[in-house]
């Protein structure tokens, strides 16, 4: 279990209401409520959770039972029923006081009144109550056709009226329950599956719901619902007795129900609402009611999430453990299988490996052996229940972690190095924690989470999905969608060392200091210990050290500038580790957040990575020929054009006017589709405005030729703000006689392409009439988001001495905003500074852009220049 920064006790002394003699005046009622919901809120400084949210329920069993009363209900033909959580005796601050109205028949006029003004009276004290008024007959006849009613009546409670209509009704649910046991529990399995879609079928959310995310609170009751229906139990402890559940499982539940009922019951006081979801918003004040005391309030998030994170794993096992056991040890097979033997202590039966034997997993070498027998074996798809037990139960009494065995650590290898070690194997032995028992700095990583937007899982989970990227590398069937990382990873003579990279790469996220350094100290270390060869050692440790250094590289550094490529390939060193580097870095960034990747960013990559090989391929000089690049392109756009029915005078002519700088730039397909439309317009009709994908890269490129005229880009990028759309990459490049050629890569805020014929043309048009001065540039209205609110970025502005006397570059940090690059449009038009080129990226809620500027006379910043750009920045960017 997470650690307990609370201390816990009964409360000091149970709460004793003094009700009112008669229903009026309402506030005397209200008043009791009021005092009980402080005197709760003071309790849960250090009560124990459990006793609070009984204790919640009784003091509101004890309302409803006073007024009840005082209502004159006739309790020889009325029930007050709850159902629901509170008909499991738990309330929490803000949540429902679901009541069913049990009746023997239909109810006359003034008996309907008399509910009517019951409930209203209820409201009137503010509290959410939801109810319902139906017969014995009709309660079955709903809960036949809504498995949600069925659902709630598993776990009613009499409040008050009538115990023989309740008894009635148990007599109903106990022996003419209209579900059976299967199809309840089908029924609910696939209510559990269609929540989970919810939540993309992962517990590490950004802002997870407490209730309904996977491993939440529903996750718990669903196994305990369906487990009730079948046994008919009353209560969870019971199905200890019918041997569904362990003592000690019994006892893990019920530690992560409190845990999770004390979270949930923080965020109702933070949010002082009915709030399931662990919003960005309430997650600092959550922190502090439960005791994660830090200075810093972004640490104590930190180690409250990685504590929540570490429960939900728990409860995930748990609730696929219990509902499989459920379906094959309680339910019965639907046919009998004969286990077929894979070696002395596992078998198949079906599809799923079984113990067989009890005392499987008690040599820890057998817990290793037991995943590399289902690497060894693809027809295996799944464990069987009985045996999740065992090893949960192995796990459990383990009194080292395994890589100190000798016989564990060559299993180990032999899986890692198995052709499908990263399949079914690896993800099994991540989600039964068997790497964090493997792996001690591994168990560092669980649950740890960033209290930022751009990391949208915690380390262990990002971990294993880029391995589980890298894994669709080295598959064939997977070679069409990664073309250049597959062709690179099935031809690796030991892609164990690119895997072994990828677990150590974040590994010491956590600890202070530079992860990537710290992570680099641990690949060595494992090598040494599992007796890697010198030359895999290196290259793993050197991949760990520098895994960002492509990503950064591609995004953040104008990778058309030889000199960028030169020092990239110098840090490279060898194709060997290039090839390396690219397939960790596509793996990586792809695992991070689902939102991060898009072909654009693949273009880059790919394009990095081809400039580079081809550097590195000449021995003599570490760039690669500019010349010859711009002469390549010119031919292959002449032949498109030449095929399109251009004359070659036509188009010399016309390329006379550009620079080498713009056919260095942009490829023949761009150049092509540039000359041909700028060969046809004709001057009056001026802007020329394309919007189309030439690459095919998966983004919309957005192209426009006009006469040169100031801060042309400050105008564009306004339009774009105005139309929801975000710069990713920006070329600003003039004609040798007074025209500019400025190049665009936009998406949409979801971060596809412009794909609609006719918002493409509502783009177009806006931008044709602002610069023709027919619209004015319009201005930024929308506000910061409400999740972008809950973060502090500091803005930053750092110029990087490059050999170049023309041009000055800056890279800049700020927190991304809506308006952002019009507002730096602006800054550089007010100092009269030109912009050259952009690289927007956007890591989370930060911007980290790069931008290319020179001054008015075409020169780079001076010392001054510099200093006022950076202030002028600085301050446009702080006054919110």
């Amino acid at each position: 279990m997470p650690h307990k920064p609370y201390v816990t006790s009964r409360p000091e002394a149970p709460y004793t209401p003094k009700w009112p003699a008669q229903i009026e005046p309402v506030t005397a009622w209200r008043q009791q409520v009021q005092c009980y919901n402080e005197w709760s809120v003071n309790q849960f400084i250090s009560a124990d959770i459990d006793t609070l949210v009984a204790n919640r329920a009784e003091f509101f069993d004890s309302l409803l039972q006073e007024l009840w009363l005082q209502f004159k209900f006739p309790s020889e033909n009325y029930a007050l029923l709850a159902v629901g959580g509170y008909g499991r005796g738990a309330l929490h601050p803000e949540s429902d006081i679901d009541l069913l109205f049990l009746v023997e028949g239909p109810l006359p006029t003034r008996q309907q009144e008399r509910i009517s003004q019951f409930i209203t009276l209820l409201w009137d004290l503010r509290l959410q109550v939801g109810h319902s008024v139906r017969t014995v007959a009709e309660c079955m006849e709903q809960a036949e056709s809504d498995i949600t009613v069925a659902t709630s009546l598993i776990e009613h409670r009499l409040v008050a009226g009538s115990e023989e209509l309740t008894e009635l009704l148990e007599q109903q649910i106990n022996f003419h329950f209209p579900w059976s046991s299967r199809a309840f529990y089908q029924a609910k399995k696939s209510e559990q599956n269609a929540r989970h879609r919810q939540f993309h079928g992962t517990a590490y959310n950004l802002e997870p719901n407490i209730k309904s995310s996977p491993g939440g609170l529903r996750d718990i009751q669903t196994i305990s619902w369906i487990a009730k229906q079948h046994f008919h139990a009353k209560s969870d402890e019971s199905l200890v007795e019918y041997n569904y559940i362990t003592a000690d499982e019994f006892v893990e539940l019920k530690e992560c129900t409190s845990f999770l009922w004390r979270i949930r019951f923080a965020l109702h006081l933070s949010a002082q609402k009915s709030e399931d979801r662990l919003l960005f918003d309430y997650q600092p004040d959550v922190a502090k009611l439960l005791g994660y005391n830090h200075e810093n309030s972004k640490v104590a998030v930190e180690q409250m999430m990685k504590d929540y994170f570490k429960v939900v794993l728990r409860v995930g096992e748990l609730n696929r453990m219990l509902l499989q056991f459920f379906e094959q040890a309680i339910l019965g097979p639907m046919k009998l299988l004969n286990p077929q033997p894979l070696d002395d202590d596992f078998a198949l039966i079906g599809n799923q490996i079984m113990a067989r034997s009890d005392n499987a997993f008690n040599d820890p070498t057998c817990i290793m052996r037991f995943f590399w027998l289902i690497a060894e074996h693809p027809e295996i798809e799944g464990v069987h229940s009985h045996t999740i037990r065992l090893l949960r139960n192995a796990r459990r009494e383990l009194e080292q972690p395994l890589i100190n065995e000798a016989a564990c650590r060559e299993c180990f290898l032999e899986i890692i190095r198995h052709p499908r070690g990263f399949g079914l194997a690896f993800e099994l032995m991540h989600r039964f924690s068997i790497m964090a028992h493997y792996l001690p700095a591994w168990n560092n990583i669980v649950g740890q989470m960033q209290f930022d937007l751009f990391h949208a899982y915690t380390v262990d989970e990002h971990t294993y999905r880029l391995l589980c990227n890298l894994y669709q590398f080295t598959l064939p069937e997977e070679s069409e969608h990664y073309p250049l990382a597959s062709e690179i990873v099935q031809d690796m003579q030991a892609p164990e060392w690119l895997f072994l990279a990828g677990i150590f790469h974040d590994i010491a996220k956590g600890r202070g200091g530079d992860h990537s350094e710290l992570g680099a100290v641990d690949a060595r270390e494992f090598a040494a210990l599992h007796k890697l060869p010198e030359e895999g050692a290196e290259l793993i440790a050197w991949l760990v050290e520098k895994h960002l250094l492509m990503s950064v590289t591609a995004q953040k550094r104008d990778i058309y500038d030889p000199e960028v490529i030169g020092k990239f390939a110098s840090e490279c060193g060898t194709i060997q580790r290039l090839n390396y580097l690219y397939c960790l870095t596509v793996a990586d960034i792809r695992a991070t957040n689902s939102n991060l990747w898009n072909n654009w960013k693949a273009t880059l990559l790919e394009e990095l990575y081809r400039a580079t090989y081809e550097s590195l391929q000449q021995h003599d000089k570490k760039t690669f020929d500019v010349r010859e690049r711009v002469q390549n392109n010119r031919q292959l756009a002449m032949g498109y054009l030449l095929s399109a029915g251009f004359e070659v005078e036509q188009i010399n002519q016309l390329w006379g006017r550009f620079t080498a700088d713009y056919f260095f730039r942009h490829t023949p397909e761009q150049i092509a589709w540039h000359s041909q439309n700028i060969m046809h317009v004709q001057e009056h009709q001026l802007p020329l405005v394309l919007i189309g994908d030439e690459n095919n890269n998966g983004t919309t490129e957005l192209f426009i030729y006009h006469h040169e005229e100031s801060h042309l880009f400050a105008k564009v990028a306004a339009v774009l703000d105005s139309e929801q759309l975000s710069i990713h990459d920006a070329q600003i490049l003039n004609t040798r006689d007074g025209y500019v050629m400025d190049t665009f890569i936009v998406l949409q805020r979801d971060g596809l392409p412009l794909a609609d014929a006719q918002r493409i043309e509502e783009v177009h048009q806006h931008l044709h009439d602002v610069l023709r001065k027919r619209r004015p540039v319009p201005s930024s209205q929308r506000s910061i988001s409400r999740r972008l609110r809950n973060f502090k970025v500091r803005t930053r502005v750092k110029f990087i001495n490059l050999k170049n006397a023309r041009r000055s570059t800056f890279e800049l940090i700020t927190l991304d905003r809506p308006g952002l690059i019009a507002r730096l449009a602006a800054v550089f038009q007010q100092l009269d500074i030109n912009l050259m080129a952009a690289k927007i990226t956007t890591v989370g809620e930060q911007a980290e852009d790069l931008f290319i500027v020179a001054s008015n006379n075409q020169e780079a910043l001076t010392e001054s220049e510099r200093e006022a750009l950076k202030t002028a920045i600085i301050t446009a960017l702080t006054d919110e």
